[in-house]
C-alpha cells in the first residue's frame, strides 16, 4: 500500500511517499480502506520529532481517517465489511489502509462526504472530552477559545454554541475573526487587541467560565485574569511553550481549576467511551448539519508535504484533508 513516511525529523519535505505491506487487523480491530485522512497540528509536531507515537502505534503520521471497512478482526461485533466509517487512530492515517480498534470507529453521518467525515475524529474527540467532560461547560456559560480558526477552534465554537454557551474566540487577522463570527463567536484579533481587556469589556468585568487553550506559555497568567469565579482553564496545546509563571493567589481567590489532557496515548477503552458519547450527543447534530467540520482544502495523499506547509503558514481556516 501507499503510505507517507517521515524519513527523518525536519521540514515538510521529509514527508515522502513509500510502499509498505498492507496491515492485517488484529483481534478487536477493523481494516479501513482509507479514502481521506485529516491533517492536524500533532502531525506537524511528530514530523519535527517533538511528538513521537505511543508504544505500539504506527510510525506513519495521521490521527484520523474515513473510508470503507475492508476486513474484520476477530471479536468485532458491530462492524461489517463495507461499512463506511470515520475513525480516530494513534497513527497510520496517511496511508491507503489503516488498522483501527473497532471502538474508535463511528459511522459516517448520513449524506456527508467522506472527505468531510475524515476531518471529524481528532478535533471532535478532543473538544468533547476537554470542553464538556473535563471543563463541564454548561448551557448559559461563557467560554473563550484560543485559535478560533484552527480545527480545534472551529469545532469548539460550533459545539459550545449549539449547547447554549456564549463563545469568545481569538484569531490573528480580520479575515480569521470574520470566520469565527460566521460560526457564532465574538471574535478578538489578538494582534491588535489585548484579549484580557476585550473579555473584560464584553463581560462587564465578570470574565469567562471556561477557557480552551492551545497556546500555553505566557497566555497562562493572562488566561487566569480572564476567568470568572469558579472558572476552568483547559490546556490542550503548548504552541507558545510549556512553562509559565502564574500568580497562584488568583487561583485561590477565584477558586479556579487548571486542567488539561492529551488524547493520543489514551487507552482504546477511554477513546471508545468518548466515541459513544459523541454518537449519542453529537452525531445527530452532524446529521442535521447543525454542526459540521470546516474543510479548508483537500489535497492528494502524495502532496502531504504541501498540506503541512499550508498548515504551518497559518492561513488555514479549519482543516486540510488528504484524499486517497
Amino acid at each position: 500500500m501507499l503510505v507517507i513516511e517521515i524519513t527523518e525529523p525536519g521540514g515538510p519535505d521529509v514527508l515522502q511517499p513509500s510502499e509498505r505491506p498492507t496491515p492485517e487487523p488484529r483481534e478487536g480491530e477493523v481494516l479501513v480502506r482509507v479514502e481521506a485522512a485529516g491533517v492536524n497540528r500533532p502531525d506537524v509536531m511528530q514530523r519535527l520529532g517533538k511528538y513521537p507515537p505511543p508504544a505500539g502505534a504506527s510510525d506513519i503520521p495521521g490521527l484520523e481517517g474515513a473510508g470503507a471497512i475492508a476486513s474484520i478482526g476477530s471479536s468485532v461485533v458491530r462492524w461489517r465489511e463495507g461499512d463506511r466509517v470515520c475513525a480516530l487512530v494513534a497513527g497510520g492515517g496517511y496511508a491507503e489502509y489503516c488498522a483501527v480498534p473497532a471502538p474508535q470507529c463511528l459511522p459516517i453521518p448520513a449524506g456527508m462526504a467522506t472527505a468531510t467525515a475524515a476531518a471529524i475524529p481528532e478535533t471532535f474527540f478532543t473538544v468533547w472530552t476537554n470542553l464538556f467532560d473535563r471543563a463541564g461547560l454548561r448551557e448559559g456559560e461563557r467560554v473563550l477559545v484560543h485559535g478560533g480558526t484552527s480545527g480545534i477552534g472551529t469545532t469548539a465554537i460550533q459545539l459550545a454554541r449549539v449547547f447554549g454557551a456564549t463563545v469568545f474566540a481569538t484569531a490573528g487577522s480580520d479575515d480569521k475573526c470574520a470566520a469565527c463570527e460566521r460560526l457564532g463567536a465574538i471574535a478578538i484579533n489578538y494582534r491588535t487587541t489585548d484579549f484580557v481587556a476585550a473579555v473584560g469589556d464584553f463581560t462587564a468585568g465578570r470574565g469567562v467560565d471556561v477557557i480552551l487553550d492551545i497556546v500555553g506559555g505566557d497566555y497562562v497568567p493572562r488566561n487566569l485574569d480572564c476567568l470568572a469565579l469558579n472558572g476552568r482553564l483547559v490546556q490542550i496545546g503548548l504552541i507558545g511553550g510549556g512553562h509559565a509563571r502564574v500568580n497562584l493567589a488568583a487561583v485561590l481567590q477565584k477558586r479556579l481549576t487548571i486542567t488539561g489532557s492529551t488524547l493520543r496515548a489514551r487507552t482504546v477503552e477511554e477513546k471508545g467511551a468518548i466515541a459513544r458519547q459523541l454518537e449519542q450527543r453529537v452525531w445527530p447534530l452532524l446529521a442535521s448539519r447543525a454542526v459540521s467540520p470546516i474543510v479548508h482544502k483537500t489535497l492528494p495523499l502524495r502532496r502531504a508535504a504541501e498540506a503541512h506547509r499550508l498548515l504551518e503558514a497559518g492561513r488555514v481556516i479549519g482543516k486540510i484533508v488528504l484524499t486517497v
